[in-house]
């Protein structure tokens, strides 16, 4: 566990700006990361930024299966740690390294195999369909490595440390913003590689991260080469890795699956539309990084407290994570109604494609509440070891509310584009005031204090 603090003892409020601001930090600069690769795509055309958002929701369905086991792997340690079982922790350590890139690996054939038909299914075709293809088969590619940090960094949360994944995401950015250009225009021996080079510069940079995050799960001394077979699959170990990581990854895919749906629906609007919110949604994530840095702090902060049976601590984590998430949110509101189409104008001057950018903001800064609230609940749920109801709300929300909206407000009654958006609002509150009300009695059967 990180020397400087102790999750099981020390105050509250102060675990959390420790744990959150790191790792809000490194979202940060994993999402500018992103905007960068949306920045040059858009150097390349508007179609190059629409694949990259098609390729995004499809990378992001693969990848999701590696953050939910992640997930369980960071509580079911942070348990392990929180009732002194050192042993134990370490185990599910090993074990849990190789784990998370195994199923990275099937899942990249999954890929390779099905890419092309889900991109036909969204109507890219032609020279559109090309470009998509260029850009995700490298991608694909890095998939092991990709999960491989899933796993490290599972380890590195568990004991409190949100810093290392920080530095690792701002080195990976400030990379981003000189291997991009070099790859895509070529310099001396690298050759033009256009949009594939931007995959590529991702695919290195993963690496690199992929050995820094090693060296310092190493100086935990929750993993070491002294006893090589805990790194083999242990049937136990992988069947705690499976229930508990289950539900949360499904729910990671059930994201993915409704990212290709909203996608759909927004393409009957024409690529433009595409673009558009492609655009819009990388400004929205940067506003919900603070959000996604609590719920790193409560995952980590309510698995170790409940392992220590300070339930307590388990509440005060909770309420206060959702009190500053909600302050931090109105902020963010009052953010994009003043900056928004300042921003997204960066990415893109068609006129059309900004449109929709900011038709596409101004509905969806009103659900950040929602978000905060559902983040939280989920982060709660896998810390207590509850994580079954994470997938059903996930397929509520992401699959079968989001057809039903899309269906009636886009297919049957043929609605302007902010209306699609504000049916998907109505349907994020539902999702997120059932979580609130599930996760607050799941608390009371443990007998875990009213959050």
């Amino acid at each position: 566990m990180n020397k400087s603090q102790n999750l099981t003892k020390d105050d509250i409020p102060t675990l959390i700006k420790q744990l959150t601001i790191p790792a809000s930090t490194g979202m940060f600069f994993n999402t500018m990361y992103n905007v960068v690769d949306t920045f040059y795509a858009g150097v390349i055309s508007t179609k190059a930024v629409a694949a990259l958002s098609l390729s995004f929701m499809i990378f992001f369905m693969i990848i999701g299966l590696g953050y939910g086991f992640s997930s369980a792997i960071t509580a079911l340690i942070g348990n392990a740690l929180g009732k002194k079982k050192n042993l134990l922790a370490s185990i599910y350590a090993h074990k849990g390294i190789l784990f998370i890139p195994i199923v990275g690996l099937l899942l990249m054939v999954v890929g390779f195999l099905c890419s092309k038909e889900i991109f036909i299914f969204l109507g890219a075709k032609e020279q559109y369909l090309q470009i998509c293809l260029e850009y995700i088969y490298v991608l694909l590619g890095g998939i092991p490595f990709f999960m491989l940090n899933f796993s490290l960094n599972a380890i590195l949360v568990a004991t409190g440390d949100t810093k290392t994944y920080r530095n690792t995401l701002i080195f990976g950015f400030f990379a981003n913003l000189v291997l991009n250009p070099l790859f895509i225009h070529g310099f001396l021996f690298i050759p033009a590689m256009g949009i594939s080079g931007i995959a590529l510069a991702t695919v290195l940079i993963q690496v690199i991260n992929m050995l820094i995050l090693f060296r310092k799960v190493l100086k935990t001394n929750m993993v070491n080469f002294l006893k090589p077979e805990y790194f083999l699959p242990q049937k136990k170990i992988y069947k705690d890795f499976v229930v508990h990581g289950l539900p949360s990854s499904l729910n990671m895919v059930t994201m993915g699956v409704g990212s290709i749906l909203l996608t759909y629906f927004v393409s009957t609007y024409g690529y433009k539309a595409v673009a558009g919110y492609g655009i819009g949604f990388r400004v929205e994530q940067i506003m919900l990084l603070p959000a996604l840095g609590l719920s790193t702090a409560v995952l980590a902060l309510v698995s170790n407290n409940f392992g220590a049976k300070k339930y307590d601590r388990v509440s005060q984590t909770i309420y206060k994570a959702l009190k500053y998430g909600f302050i931090i949110c109105t902020f963010g509101v009052i953010f994009l109604y003043v900056f928004g189409e300042l921003i997204v104008s960066q990415f893109d001057n068609d006129a059309e494609v900004i449109s929709y950018a900011t038709g596409y903001l101004a509905v969806e800064v009103w659900t950040f509440y929602a978000f905060v609230t559902l983040f939280i609940c989920v982060s709660t749920l896998q810390a207590i070891k509850k994580p079954k109801m994470i997938f059903w709300i996930g397929l509520y929300r992401q699959i079968v509310a989001k057809y039903m909206v899309g269906y009636t407000i886009v297919i049957y009654f043929a609605l302007d584009f902010k209306y699609f958006w504000i049916g998907v609002m109505v349907m994020i509150y539902s999702a997120a005031i059932f979580a609130f009300l599930y996760t607050r009695n799941e608390l009371k059967k443990l007998n875990i204090p009213d959050i």
